[in-house]
């Protein structure tokens, strides 16, 4: 509040909250009606003389202004006693992600983290060893325990490659993969029932991962008999790439898009051309399903480009459909030039679902169990559908959020909008 503060023909404005105002108030008042008082005094005894308009307002207005420096001052260190006491209690949440640490001292502050693993103690050659590591990479996949074959077959292309390995197990079970030789080596974090854009979306942020040039972030359930990371890496930064996969088997089990088939004759491509379908892909197309474009299954992503990326995943919405088709705006330019498809190095997809439990089958694996469920009149519970249900929901609700964003970030331009 502003307190307005009267001195003859001049007005003082004051800023006053609170307990500070009320104290103002109180003694302004007493501090009237004594001056009355004395004025009273003056103005009706027969030995007085009548005190001049003038002089009477002057003190007044001296009273007034040291009670004012009074409250003032006091106001000031009660303020600043508050703020030694509680330095962070009025810092309101937005500001806290953009508050510089003006606490500590400048040369102490790390911003970033990374993922790897550092020993209890060194002895004195392992300090000789000790370096930053150059050229680093990781992989991250969600992975089940039935799935445990594939996955080794995987982290055993990877882990040669000096790439840092996490696995995402969904299913809780962590024991079972002790028994491989890499296990002991890799970062295993554990939530029942969880996507694997739940887990990057909490255990990769981009500080924690700057360390590392490129993420794969990949299913488990990819062959990767004709694919070799080391290759595929040298490929993608040939070819200037920010954002990429690679290419499907024509033969694998799941194929969504076309785009994402292998092409023999090709090391790279960045489009497709199909005249089938409700969308038409042609030179003319410039943007996804028919350019700059990825599927979700095996993207890898610049340390740039999933800065980008993950602030585009949605905290609550965790199937990740419809993020595809906003991945380009990521793609650190031109999406139709810094996205595509890697053919030279490709993958088998399984097409696999494990997680909820394979394709047209219920919750329930032991039939005698459904059966007892059915007969007490409990409808058993088909997953899968549940989980598609789930995921066409997630798409319509990340569409939507994706308009109002629009509509409400006036400074924004959409880089892909033809003019």
């Amino acid at each position: 509040m502003q307190l307005q503060v009267m001195c003859g023909s001049f007005m003082i404005v004051l800023p006053f909250f609170g307990f500070t105002a009320r104290i103002f108030v109180y003694f302004a008042v007493k501090s009237w009606r004594w001056l009355s008082r004395i004025k009273n005094v003056f103005d009706g005894g027969t030995h007085g003389f009548k005190m001049k308009q003038l002089p009477f307002m002057g003190m007044v207005c001296m009273v007034m202004l040291f009670i004012v420096y009074r409250m003032t001052n006091y106001q000031f260190q009660h303020t600043e006693m508050e703020d030694r006491l509680h330095p962070f209690g009025n810092i309101k949440e937005p500001q806290v992600a953009s508050m510089k640490m003006n606490y500590l001292p400048r040369g102490i502050v790390q911003s970033s983290s990374d993922m790897e693993m550092k020993p209890l103690w060194l002895t004195s050659s392992s300090r000789l060893k000790v370096k930053v590591p150059k050229n680093k990479s990781l992989l991250a996949i969600p992975a089940g325990i039935k799935q445990k074959q594939n996955v080794d077959a995987i982290v055993q292309k990877f882990i040669s490659e000096n790439f840092t390995i996490i696995l995402f197990h969904y299913d809780g079970n962590v024991d079972g993969w002790r028994d491989l030789e890499w296990s002991n080596k890799a970062i295993h974090i554990v939530a029942q029932n969880q996507t694997k854009w739940w887990f990057a979306k909490r255990f990769l942020h981009p500080d924690v991962v700057s360390i590392y040039d490129y993420i794969f972030l990949w299913d488990e359930d990819l062959g990767v008999e004709n694919f070799h990371p080391g290759r595929y890496l040298k490929i993608m930064k040939s070819e200037n790439l920010e954002i990429s996969q690679p290419a499907l088997d024509p033969n694998s089990s799941d194929i969504h898009h076309r785009i994402t088939i292998r092409k023999r004759s090709k090391i790279v491509h960045r489009r497709v051309y199909d005249s089938r379908g409700s969308v038409k892909c042609s030179d003319a197309s410039e943007g996804p399903p028919c350019t700059g474009w990825v599927e979700g299954m095996a993207p890898v992503f610049s340390r740039y480009a999933w800065r980008c990326v993950w602030n585009l995943i949605q905290n609550d919405l965790v199937h990740g459909w419809g993020m595809d088709m906003k991945l380009g705006y990521c793609a650190q330019g031109d999406r139709t030039k810094k996205v595509g498809v890697i053919d030279s190095e490709f993958i088998f997809h399984k097409g696999i679902q494990t997680l909820g439990g394979s394709s047209a089958r219920k919750v329930s694996n032991n039939i005698h169990h459904e059966e007892s469920m059915q007969r007490r009149g409990a409808a058993a519970v088909d997953v899968r559908s549940e989980i598609r249900r789930q995921s066409t929901s997630e798409l319509q609700i990340f569409g939507q959020r994706w308009d109002h964003a629009i509509r409400e970030d006036k400074d924004w331009v959409d880089p892909f909008q033809r003019s």
